[in-house]
């Protein structure tokens, strides 16, 4: 059986919807008019032991959501799921011994205890016998290099530090499955590497489910074996990292460096994407890229040439941006079109 299993996995929100106006405002105090939101809508996925699965999609896509639902903290309106075996939304203390959820944007410490007093508080919590908790929390500190910062005041504490903290009172139960949210937000470069280098490692010898939701995508593409995507509540991608690429992107990038410096203009060869006084980079349509790289260099004293795949977050970022133009054009064709042709 698969460690997370998720099917037809459904959270509808109903929401007032208020009208404009006094005559509105009266209207509504009669006969309220009520919209509903899918913030999840048939969502299906299974996860296995040891995997690091990254989570995307735009704000408001429904990632956060689906992690709720997965961790108990919603009841969803519809669907199926397990996770260790139990129905998270029936809460039984057997999973909540055994998962962990960290939201980047949420403290779980005390922030006027010293870290190592907060911990504690986890440990009785938890009911961690004392030995095994020492020897959990002195690992942990020792991974993440804040040994000597573990009798600070939680406030005291730089982002980085906190978010290390917050990491250690996430592990230190030894979940078998840790839901992350965002777990690098507002982290300086260097304070992100250590986290996500901390991640790799642990998820690697304790062979722990890892699901990970972040809008940096050096976090996926570092630490993610496996991407799901989810946009309007519903899942569209499931596989590898790279075959995004593959299967979203219509070009590729032609880097170039010109002996003699760059002679002309180069923009009918394809989209100039960044030029400098001696080389230039262009976006040009996946089918085209032979026959431009060969006018190129049959017709420009070129010393160097390199075709690339565009960058993940690109492809990503444009994929967003297609979907959301289509759902706003699908939106407006719905709303002019006659009752009777709906």
């Amino acid at each position: 059986m698969s460690t997370i299993e998720a099917r037809d996995l459904t959270k509808v929100y109903r929401t007032y919807r208020k009208e404009s106006g006094l005559r509105g405002a009266i209207k509504g105090l009669v006969r309220r008019r009520y919209e509903q939101t899918r913030a999840a809508d048939a969502v299906s996925f299974s996860i296995e032991e040891g995997e690091f699965v990254g989570f995307l999609g735009p704000n408001g896509a429904g990632k956060t959501t689906v992690l709720k639902m997965l961790s108990g903290l919603l009841n969803p309106t519809a669907g199926e799921a397990r996770v260790l075996g139990f129905v998270p939304w029936e809460r039984k203390n057997e999973l909540k011994r055994q998962f962990a959820l960290l939201m980047g944007q949420k403290n779980a410490l005390w922030w006027d205890l010293p870290a190592q007093e907060s911990l504690e508080l986890n440990r009785a919590i938890y009911g961690i016998d004392r030995d095994r908790f020492k020897k959990v929390v002195g690992g942990l500190s020792e991974l993440l290099e804040v040994t000597d910062k573990m009798n600070v005041m939680v406030r005291e504490l730089s982002l980085g530090e906190r978010m290390k903290m917050e990491l250690i009172s996430a592990l230190i139960h030894e979940p078998k499955v840790l839901f992350l949210d965002e777990p690098t937000i507002g982290l300086d470069v260097v304070s992100q590497k250590r986290v996500r280098e901390f991640l790799r490692v642990y998820n690697s010898e304790h062979r722990i489910v890892t699901m990970l939701t972040s809008h940096y995508m050096q976090d996926i593409a570092e630490l993610c074996h496996r991407v799901l995507i989810i946009d309007h509540g519903k899942i569209f991608f499931d596989g590898p990292l790279d075959d995004i690429v593959d299967r979203f992107s219509g070009d590729k990038l032609i880097s170039l460096t010109f002996a003699d410096g760059v002679q002309r203009d180069l923009s009918h060869f394809g989209e100039i994407v960044t030029q400098t006084p001696v080389s230039v980079q262009l976006k040009v349509p996946r089918a085209q890229v032979t026959n431009t790289a060969r006018r190129l260099l049959e017709t420009c004293n070129i010393s160097d040439i390199n075709v690339q795949e565009m960058p993940i977050e690109d492809v990503i970022r444009s994929l967003f941006g297609e979907r959301r133009a289509q759902a706003v054009s699908e939106a407006a064709n719905n709303a002019v079109m006659p009752n009777g042709m709906k």
